[in-house]
C-alpha cells in the first residue's frame, strides 16, 4: 500500500540526456557553503564576511539500473555530467552537471545495483509542479 503524495523510489532518478538512467531508493543532501572573513586595517575583528562557493553534496543509496540503460550497456563509473532528479508533490529539484566521488557496489551477479553512491552537484534547482 502506497499513500499518495510521499516520494516512491520512481520519484529519485538518475538522468543523463533526458533519459532516465537508475532510480534511487533514498538520499541524503548537504548543502555547504564557503565564507571568507573581510578584514580591515587596525580593527580587532573582521568588518564583514563575503559568500563563497556553495557545494551540493548527496549521499545515494540503492540505485537500480533502468532496463533502457541495462540494454544501453551503461558504465556507472564512466557517467559525468548527469542529474539527480527528486520528484515532490508540490515541487520538482534538480541536482545538476553531477560528478560522482565515491561508488559503493554489494550486488549479486547480473543485477545492476549499486548500495551507496556519493555525488557532488554544480547547481541545484527548484522548480513548482
Amino acid at each position: 500500500m502506497s499513500i499518495a503524495g510521499f516520494p516512491t523510489s520512481s520519484d529519485i532518478y538518475l538522468e543523463v540526456d533526458g533519459v532516465r538512467v537508475a532510480v534511487v531508493q533514498s538520499y541524503v543532501a548537504k548543502t555547504t557553503k564557503s565564507s571568507i572573513a573581510v578584514e580591515a586595517f587596525g580593527e580587532a575583528e573582521p568588518v564583514a564576511t563575503a559568500p563563497g562557493q556553495t557545494v551540493h553534496t548527496l549521499e545515494l543509496t540503492r540505485l537500480y539500473a533502468t532496463d533502457e540503460a541495462i540494454r544501453d550497456g551503461i558504465d556507472f563509473y564512466s557517467l559525468s555530467g548527469f542529474s539527480l532528479v527528486v520528484c515532490k508533490p508540490d515541487r520538482k529539484i534538480i541536482y545538476s552537471d553531477c560528478q560522482w566521488s565515491s561508488i559503493q557496489e554489494d550486488a549479486s551477479i547480473g543485477t545492476m545495483v549499486l548500495e551507496k553512491v556519493t555525488v557532488v552537484a554544480t547547481r541545484r534547482i527548484e522548480t513548482e509542479v
